[in-house]
């Protein structure tokens, strides 16, 4: 077991990290096909369902653990630092829409 502040995690602690990275990944994947093959327009739309339902899913997690946040004192700085991995998603996603729209406008 991984133990992070001498606190052991089991997989259902790990499945906010989980769900992170892997919204991290999709859309860094999904930024890298669009640039790749920019003629192709699936991947905008393909680009907004995904950030629409990594919102929900990533948004749907945080408040988990916001709750968690409030009712277990001991887990407070580990809770914390899950809900800023989450929370980090949303200035990354903000940059690669700018990069989507600079690079549209700009061809």
């Amino acid at each position: 077991m991984e133990t992070l502040f001498g606190y052991k995690q089991s997989n259902y602690d790990r499945f906010p990290t989980y769900i992170a990275l892997g919204s991290f990944l999709i859309g860094t994947l999904m930024l890298l096909f669009y640039l790749l093959f920019p003629t192709t327009p699936i991947w905008i739309i393909l680009g907004f369902y995904y950030v629409m339902i990594a919102a929900v899913v990533n948004g749907t997690v945080v408040l988990h653990l916001v709750y968690r946040f409030c009712f277990e004192p001991k887990n407070r700085e580990l809770l914390c630092i899950k809900i800023l991995l989450l929370l980090a998603n949303i200035p990354i996603a903000v940059l690669y829409f700018y990069i989507v729209i600079r690079h549209t406008y700009s061809n």
